[in-house]
C-alpha cells in the first residue's frame, strides 16, 4: 500500500522532482567559476625557455604594427586604399596578439594557470572574432590589388575613401556579429568534466571537446558554419582573386610589367600563406588529426596566433617600397638627429 501511494505521488509530482534536481545540478555546476591553462601539454618542464621566442614575438609584433601604423599616418602619400586596409589589419593584429600573449607569458613566467570562466569566454570571444576581422581585412587588401590590376582606370572611383570606411566596418561588424553567440552558447554548458584546459588560452573548439559534457553537436556545426562563412570563404575569393590577376599580368605586353605587377602581389601572397596555413592546419587537426601529438597542435595553434602579426609588417616592410623608402628615411632623419644632439 505505502509503495502505491509513493508511486502515485512521485507520478503527480514528477514535474516538481525533475525541477528540484535540475536546480541542484545546475547549483553545482555554477561552482566552476575558473579555469585552468595547461599550457603546452608535455613541455611544461619547457615553458621559461618556450616563453623566450613568445616574448621576441609578442615585442616584435608591437613595435612592427605601431611603426607601420606611424609611417602610414605621417606620409599622405601612403593614403591609399592598400595602405589603409593594411592599417585596419595591423590594429587587428595589435589587438589579437594582446589578447593572449599577457596571459600566456604569465603562465610560462609564473605558473599563473588560474583564468575566471569570465574572462576565458571573453578572451575566446575576442580571439575568434579578430581573427575573423583579420581574415576580412585580407580579403580587401587582395580586392584592391584585383581592381588595381585588373581594372586600373577604374581604382580611384570604386575604392572611394567612403567604400573604404564602409568596407572597414562591414568587417569589423561581421567578426563581431557572428562570433558573439559563442560566449552565450559556452555560458549555459554544464561543466562536469575538468577545469583543465589543455592549451595556453582560451579556445572554442578546447572547451567543447575537453570540458563540457553536454550535448554539442548544435554548438559544433553552428562553428562550423561560421568557420566556412568567413575564413573558408574569404580564402575562395582570395583564390580566385589571383588567379585573374595572373590572368590579367601574363597578358601584359612588358616583361618589365609583368615582372613589377608580380612583385607588388608578392608580398601579398606571403601574408596569405603565413596566415592561412597554420588556421587550416589547427582547424583540419581539431576535426580529423586526433592522433597529431597535443604538443604539435598547440604549437601550431599559438604560430597561427603569433607569426602573421609579427610577419607582416616585415612582409610589408621588405617587399613594399613606398613604405621600405619611408623606413628608411625615418632612421635617415633619427640618426642626424642624434649626430647634432
Amino acid at each position: 500500500m505505502g509503495l502505491h501511494v509513493f508511486v502515485i505521488f512521485v507520478i503527480f509530482n514528477l514535474d516538481r522532482i525533475i525541477f528540484w534536481i535540475m536546480l541542484y545540478y545546475n547549483r553545482s555546476n555554477l561552482q566552476l567559476t575558473t579555469f585552468l591553462l595547461l599550457g603546452i601539454p608535455g613541455l611544461e618542464d619547457a615553458h621559461l625557455w618556450i616563453s623566450i621566442p613568445f616574448c621576441l614575438v609578442y615585442l616584435l609584433s608591437l613595435m612592427g604594427n605601431v611603426a607601420l601604423l606611424l609611417i602610414i599616418k605621417t606620409d599622405r602619400k601612403l593614403h591609399e586604399p592598400m595602405y589603409l586596409f593594411l592599417c585596419m589589419l595591423s590594429v587587428t593584429d595589435l589587438m589579437l596578439t594582446s589578447s593572449t600573449l599577457p596571459k600566456t607569458l604569465s603562465l610560462f613566467w609564473f605558473n599563473d594557470r588560474e583564468i575566471y570562466f569570465e574572462a576565458c569566454l571573453t578572451q575566446m570571444y575576442f580571439i575568434h572574432s579578430l581573427s575573423t576581422m583579420e581574415s576580412g581585412f585580407i580579403l580587401a587588401m587582395a580586392f584592391d590589388r584585383f581592381i588595381a590590376i585588373c581594372h586600373p582606370l577604374r581604382h580611384s572611383t570604386i575604392l572611394t575613401p567612403a567604400v573604404i570606411i564602409g568596407l572597414g566596418l562591414l568587417i569589423v561588424f561581421r567578426g563581431a556579429v557572428l562570433l558573439s553567440p559563442h560566449p552565450f552558447l559556452l555560458r549555459w554548458l554544464s561543466y562536469c568534466k575538468t577545469n583543465v584546459i589543455s592549451h595556453t588560452y582560451c579556445e572554442f573548439m578546447a572547451l567543447i571537446k575537453l570540458i563540457a559534457c553536454a550535448e554539442t553537436r548544435i554548438h559544433r556545426a553552428y562553428s562550423l558554419i561560421v568557420a566556412f562563412l568567413t575564413g573558408g570563404v574569404d580564402f575562395i575569393l582570395i583564390i580566385c582573386s589571383h588567379v585573374l590577376i595572373l590572368h590579367t599580368v601574363f597578358h601584359l605586353p612588358s616583361k618589365d610589367a609583368r615582372l613589377k605587377t608580380l612583385g607588388t602581389c608578392g608580398s601579398h601572397v606571403c601574408v596569405i600563406l603565413v596566415s592561412y596555413t597554420p588556421a587550416f592546419f589547427s582547424f583540419l587537426t581539431h576535426r580529423f588529426g586526433h592522433h597529431v601529438a597535443p604538443h604539435v597542435h598547440i604549437s601550431v595553434a599559438n604560430i597561427y596566433l603569433l607569426v602573421p602579426p609579427m610577419v607582416n609588417p616585415i612582409i610589408y616592410g621588405v617587399r613594399t617600397k613606398k613604405i621600405r623608402d619611408r623606413f628608411l628615411q625615418f632612421f635617415k632623419v633619427s640618426e642626424l638627429n642624434l649626430f647634432y644632439t
